[in-house]
């Protein structure tokens, strides 16, 4: 296994004076694009990997051999460590090992386990699992691990879920005596973050908002902010407009500002290299 796709290495990219703000990748393609653009990790989440892989919403309708499945294709088409989504950790603590063991062999550098007790995205009510509950979950996965090569990230969607920053703090105090190595609170604010911070000495992560337009004001606040769907809204919204285009057969639909040159396409997925090879073997 590369080095530079442990946990080590995720904390050497969250290093940096600022909050590492992340766009999320969907598949293969776009991680190596976000890996590109100079981004020192990548982030592949169920949400993403619902609607790309599946077409479906982000409501728990995937299962554990899926979402690895998935992320094992986007760790193998990039050299930087890779955050995964491991939902609820899919299974109650006595196999909860089974989740870590499978993330383990597909090569990520951390995985976090949520304690929403479903429905997210939907208008249905939002519930939380008990914490104790989830506190057996976090020290069942610590356990599993093979190596300290992989991160455990708590997540709690106190926040989102029921607006209870006090309760939030609580869950993540909790999980920090557990031992984890992130703490994850989605919907906290930078305001909210600052407040957290003044109860825990975990490093933080966090998803980004609509509200915080400004990537430096996560600075100080989190140490990696997850645009969990940026590639697949930026990809979806050029894919529509062009296809929209080329439907009404309007040439800018095929020119440089919509298509990427072929050349410029497939020379990030290896078609030198296999060239190299089949010469070197005929």
């Amino acid at each position: 296994m590369r080095t530079n796709r442990t946990a080590a290495a995720l904390a050497e990219a969250l290093a940096g004076p600022g909050a590492l703000v992340l766009p999320g990748a969907y598949d293969p393609l776009s991680a190596k694009l976000v890996e590109e653009a100079g981004f020192g990790a990548v982030y592949v989440g169920s949400y993403a990997a619902a609607a790309a892989g599946y077409g479906l919403p982000d409501v728990g309708a995937l299962t554990l051999d899926e979402i690895v499945h998935h992320t094992k294709a986007v760790v193998d088409a990039v050299r930087v460590p890779v955050v995964a989504d491991a939902e609820g950790g899919f299974f109650e603590p006595g196999n909860i090992w089974r989740t870590v063991d499978a993330f383990e062999r597909a090569g990520v550098a951390a995985i976090h386990i949520e304690d929403h007790a479903g429905g997210k995205h939907t208008a249905l009510p939002q519930k939380l699992i008990p914490l104790d509950a989830m506190k057996h979950k976090l020290r069942a996965a610590l356990d599993a691990r093979r190596s300290k090569d992989l991160a455990i990230i708590a997540r709690t969607d106190a926040i989102w879920a029921t607006k209870n920053l006090d309760e939030a703090i609580v869950r993540l105090k909790a999980f920090e005596e557990v031992g984890v190595d992130y703490l994850f609170p989605t919907g906290a604010t930078p305001e909210m973050l600052r407040r957290i911070r003044t109860h825990v000495r975990t490093k933080v992560i966090t998803i980004n908002l609509a509200s915080i337009p400004d990537p430096s004001d996560w600075d100080g606040a989190a140490d990696l902010v997850i645009d969990y769907g940026f590639c697949l809204r930026a990809a979806t919204k050029a894919l529509k407009d062009s296809l929209k285009l080329a439907k009404q057969r309007n040439p800018e639909a095929f020119g440089p500002a919509h298509l990427e040159s072929e050349a410029d396409f497939e020379a990030r997925l290896g078609y030198a290299d296999f060239t190299r090879r089949a010469e070197k073997y005929q």
